[in-house]
């Protein structure tokens, strides 16, 4: 079996020969063991995507996440000057914003005062006028470029065909020089965008404050990306993940997962599987109060699954009750068993996930969540041997 036969086998719930390995790493891992300048990794979508195909070779990896949305080829042009410090890369626009790009964390825009982007009011936003909510600085509502781009204030983005061809321009780079490994791609659920559209702690108040606001945004955000996963299915992903990492049990309950998260989540898988492709959601932390409720939302797999202390899911536990409805991929603790411990608590706990996820198929091994900055590449590799030893 080739990679993409492996994992895509995986997420199928049929035979493999071994259990794949596929690992989302943090920006900032890229970022301190690449030759490349972090801001032509976050910014240069080319660049990027062969980032992507260099890590996945030297690990060995069986698939690669696209976390970054396409970027215009031209982007230098709205770039004003660049520095290049011990610690970080420094980027003023022409616009006067300027980007802090930490040597080992993603970057940071402010505005020319160093002041945070402005974010939207829940009290002052209207659904039914877009200027309140497609504020500058939030562009495909993510809080992702320092609004620079040329877009179409009035765009439709219900729209597959009002979005850019460099939207893409990752996930076709990636696709087009890796024909046999799994290549996903993720988007962001419409709960993220109401977290970033407000920031987390006016979010929060709104969800209490004014639920019928927030119903009709999530709505509204729901048809954006949508048109997304279009745009995304038709350059051949081979899954895709709906990043809805703010719906654990340390922002919300079950009950506001039940009525804010489910029904629009539900809708975009139904546009995913409309396409014929795979999706799975990316929730972090604690889920394992969820599991059944993301159920409900039709998904093919979850991603994560944080395991004790970050999280509350027990793999075994997970894969006996949901294992037939699901494939897994995940639930090493990424701090805990990848980045602090030694090398023998390592191993025990990848042949552990090992032991437990091969059974049945349907798992995928990975860190739960983004592998973390420091952890050594070795440990990585490790990963895939240990895969290929105690995964078959």
């Amino acid at each position: 079996m080739n990679s993409r036969e492996r994992v895509k086998a995986a997420m199928e719930h049929k035979p493999v020969d071994r259990v794949p390995v596929m690992c989302q790493l943090a920006l900032g891992h890229y970022f301190l063991n690449s030759n490349y300048q972090s801001l032509d990794i976050w910014f240069d979508s080319v660049t990027f995507a062969q980032v992507l195909i260099e890590f996945q070779q030297q690990y060995e990896f069986d698939g690669i996440l696209i976390n970054l949305p396409g970027r215009p080829s031209n982007w230098r042009e709205y770039l004003n000057s660049y520095s290049h410090a011990e610690n970080e890369e420094r980027a003023v626009w022409n616009s006067g914003n300027i980007t802090i790009v930490p040597f080992d964390d993603n970057l940071h825009t402010y505005q020319h005062n160093m002041q945070p982007l402005s974010r939207a009011h829940y009290e002052s936003v209207d659904a039914n006028d877009p200027a309140t909510y497609r504020i500058p600085g939030y562009v495909w509502n993510t809080w992702h470029a320092p609004s620079l781009w040329e877009i179409d204030k009035n765009a439709d983005l219900t729209n597959p065909g009002s979005y850019p061809e460099w939207f893409t321009l990752a996930l076709r780079s990636v696709r087009s020089k890796g024909e046999e490994i799994s290549v996903h791609v993720e988007v962001f659920s419409p709960f993220t965008h109401l977290m970033e559209l407000f920031g987390y702690e006016q979010a929060l108040m709104a969800l209490m404050d004014a639920p019928d606001k927030c119903h009709n945004l999530l709505s509204i955000f729901t048809e954006h990306v949508a048109a997304r996963i279009k745009c995304h299915a038709g350059c051949d992903p081979d899954a895709l993940n709906i990043s809805s990492a703010f719906a654990g049990a340390g922002f919300i309950s079950r009950e506001m997962y039940r009525e804010f998260v489910v029904p629009y989540e539900r809708r975009l898988v139904q546009a995913a599987h409309d396409s014929n492709v795979p999706i799975y959601v990316h929730t972090c932390g604690a889920i394992g109060d969820r599991l059944d409720l993301m159920l409900e939302s039709g998904y093919d797999g979850i991603d994560t699954l944080d395991p004790p202390p970050l999280g509350t899911v027990n793999l075994a536990e997970a894969k006996q009750k949901y294992g037939e409805q699901f494939f897994f991929k995940g639930n090493l603790d990424a701090v805990n068993e990848m980045l602090s411990a030694d090398d023998q608590t390592f191993e025990k706990a990848v042949r552990n996930r090992l032991e437990i996820g091969k059974q049945g198929s349907g798992y995928i091994l990975s860190s739960a969540c983004s592998v973390a900055p420091h952890v050594k590449p070795e440990r990585l590799k490790t990963m895939v041997e240990l895969a290929k030893k105690y995964g078959v």
